[in-house]
This record gives C-alpha cells, structure tokens and sequence, in this order.
C-alpha cells in the first residue's frame, strides 16, 4: 500500500515539476528586468591586498600617444620614477609618478586608490596638485588573480569614451599598467599609455 501511494504522489507532482521548469528559467537564460542576462556568481574574492605588489619604489617607463582615437601611431617615450605607498596601515594607497622625456617634456601626477570592502571592488582617483582637484570620475573594478582591470566613463574632446584601466603583476620586480580608451562603447580599444614599473 505504501509503494502504491509512493507511485501516485510521484505522478500527482509531475504536472508540477513540469509547469516549474517552464516558469523558471535557467541561470544562462536568467535576465534582469532591465533585459541583460545575469551571470553566475563566482566565489567572492577579498581583494583588500591586490595592490600590495605595486607597493614601494620603481623606475618607470612610460610611453604615451598624444593623439587619440584618431589613428595616430607617434608614441612619446618618459622615463623616472614610481613612488607606492599605504596610508596610515590602511588598504588605501598613493602613487607620487614623476617622468620626463628626452624633450624636457614632465609629467608629474599622484594617483590615490581605495578598496571598498563591501562592493570589494578599487577606485582610483587622479589628484591634480596644481588646481587642488580629483580629476574626472574613478576608474572602479577588481583583481581576477594577478590582473585588474577597472573602468569609468569620460568624455574626451566632446566624445563619450570608456576608459579601462588594466593592471598587471607581472613579478616582484615587474609590474605594468597600460590604459586604453573605447568610443563604440567597448566593441574596439586603442592603447594610450603603457607604464612597464621595474625594481
């Protein structure tokens, strides 16, 4: 008696299972109400420490397209120094970047980076010393092993542009950092700024 019951619980819930499997759909082809499909949560990463790698002093060369977003190929070479460091014990840190090129050309800037550790995502912030401003919104994003990749949207010479930044920890005594600027709304990139750190 118990197995016949068994059998036609079974049954009697298989209309249900059926209608569930239409009404809920798969997480690949889950969408949000705005229509962009949802992505599976991979395992939360604690990314306070993803920049500790860049920490302390390093000679820099930079090399720089002047001309952007407009097919120009005349690179400009810098060489100096990259200055790193936490504040006050914190996550948070400065960079203090001083190069020049072999046209007398300097560039002085500092950069300040924070972790939020509830969207564990950076911000960086570009400080301009000189007029006492954050200029432009921060680039915002994470580390996925030894690269981070963060993102803002800026204009530039009147034109809506992403910028990415992409960080790279390449070995204790190497580190890049390259930025790259997208107007089709990150379909196609162009480079502009490539920063090989060396101890």
């Amino acid at each position: 008696m118990n197995a016949l019951l068994s059998i036609l619980a079974a049954f009697a819930c298989a209309p249900i299972v059926a209608a569930l499997a239409l009404v809920v759909p798969s997480v690949a082809e889950a969408q949000t109400t705005s229509g962009a499909p949802i992505e599976a949560q991979s395992p939360v990463h604690d990314g306070a420490h993803d920049f500790d790698f860049v920490i302390g002093r390093w000679k820099a060369h930079l090399r720089r397209l002047p001309d952007r977003l407009v097919g120009s190929t005349r690179w400009i070479d810098y060489y100096g120094t990259s200055d790193h460091r936490k504040l006050l014990g914190s996550n948070a840190n400065l960079e203090e970047f001083d190069v020049r090129a072999a046209d007398g050309q300097r560039i002085k800037a500092e950069t300040l980076r924070l972790y939020n550790p509830d969207t564990r995502q950076w911000s960086i912030y570009l400080l301009d010393l000189e007029r006492g401003t954050l200029t432009g919104p921060p680039t915002v994003g994470a580390f996925e092993g030894n690269r981070g990749i963060l993102y803002d949207r800026e204009d530039w010479k009147g034109r809506p542009i992403i910028v990415r930044y992409m960080w790279f920890n390449i070995s204790p005594r190497a580190a890049r950092m390259e930025q790259a600027f997208s107007a089709d709304e990150g379909k196609s990139w162009e480079t502009n700024w490539i920063c090989e750190l060396s101890r």
